[in-house]
C-alpha cells in the first residue's frame, strides 16, 4: 500500500469520525474544519501523483537496473517532435510519448513516425483537459477512449499507458483507467520545461541532477497550446550525453515498470 493510500485510509478514518462526533456535541466550527481538513487530504490526492492515493501508479523503473525513462507529453507536433525522434535516433534511445488524441489526428503521420522507431505511446487525453479529473466519469471514460481510437487508428494497436493531463489522478480517473484496462504514470523528475520561461540549461540542470537508476522524467515534445517549442527538445541532446557518462540506458516505460 502506497502512503498516499495509507493517509487516504487514516483521514477518513479519523477526520471524517471526528467530525461527526463535534457536530453531534454541537460543536459545528470544528466539525467544520475537520470537513475542510479532509478535503485538503482529498485535493492533496488528485494534484500529487506521487502520493498514488487512489490508484497504483507507475512513478518510477526498477531501480536495481542501470536504466531511466525519459517520457514526452503534449505531442505530437510535426517539427518539434520529429526534432525528438532525431536527437533519440542519433543516441540510440528509446523513450514513452503520452500524446493527445486531437494532435494525433491532425498529424498522424508523425505518430506513426514515432511508433516505426521503436518508441512507446501512451495516452495523455484527447485535448489535455486540465479539469479532466473533475469531470463526471462518463465524460472521462469518453475522452480517454477518443484519444485511444484515434491512435489505434493509425498504430493498429491500442495503448496501455495513460498519464492524466497535469497528472491528476481523482477516484473518477482511477475508476475511468481501471475501466479501460490502463495502467496509470505519473514520474519521478519534473524537468518543468513546459514553462514559458524555462531554458534549456535549466531544464537540463533540473534532470541531470535526478539521473539515477528507475528514473522516469518528464519531458514535452510539444507545446500544451499554440505553437511555442517547449524548452526540453533544446535541452534533450545534454540530457543524453550526461545520461551516457553516467552508464544510464534510456528504455520505454512498460518493458521495465513496477508499480508504486
Amino acid at each position: 500500500m502506497s502512503a498516499g493510500r495509507a493517509l487516504f485510509l487514516v483521514s477518513t478514518l479519523v477526520l471524517v469520525t471526528a467530525a461527526a462526533v463535534l457536530a453531534v456535541l454541537g460543536a459545528r466550527g470544528l466539525a467544520l474544519l475537520a470537513l475542510g481538513g479532509y478535503a485538503v487530504v482529498l485535493m492533496a490526492g488528485v494534484m500529487i501523483p506521487q502520493l498514488a492515493m487512489f490508484a497504483p501508479m507507475v512513478l518510477r523503473l526498477d531501480g536495481t537496473r542501470q536504466e531511466i525513462a525519459l517520457t514526452f507529453d503534449d505531442g505530437p507536433g510535426p517539427a518539434s517532435t520529429r526534432q525528438v525522434l532525431a536527437t533519440l535516433a542519433r543516441f540510440e534511445a528509446r523513450a514513452t510519448f503520452f500524446v493527445l488524441g486531437e494532435k494525433v489526428r491532425a498529424a498522424p503521420n508523425v505518430l506513426r513516425e514515432i511508433a516505426e522507431a521503436g518508441h512507446e505511446i501512451g495516452i495523455h487525453g484527447d485535448w489535455h483537459d486540465r479539469l479532466l479529473s473533475l469531470r463526471n466519469p462518463e465524460r472521462i471514460v469518453a475522452d480517454i477512449e477518443r484519444a485511444r481510437d484515434s491512435v489505434a487508428a493509425v498504430i493498429g494497436k491500442r495503448p496501455l499507458l495513460f498519464r492524466p493531463p497535469l497528472g491528476h489522478v481523482s477516484p473518477r480517473t482511477a475508476s475511468a483507467a481501471k475501466r479501460l484496462g490502463l495502467t496509470l504514470v505519473g514520474w519521478s523528475v519534473r524537468s518543468r520545461d513546459g514553462l514559458a520561461s524555462a531554458t534549456a540549461e535549466a531544464v537540463q540542470r533540473r534532470v541531470v541532477a535526478g539521473l539515477q537508476p528507475g528514473a522516469i522524467i518528464l519531458l514535452h515534445d510539444s507545446a500544451e497550446r499554440g505553437e511555442r517549442v517547449p524548452a526540453g527538445v533544446a535541452a534533450l541532446s545534454g540530457i543524453l550525453e550526461e545520461a551516457t557518462r553516467h552508464g544510464l540506458r534510456c528504455v520505454s516505460i512498460s518493458p521495465s515498470c513496477e508499480q508504486s
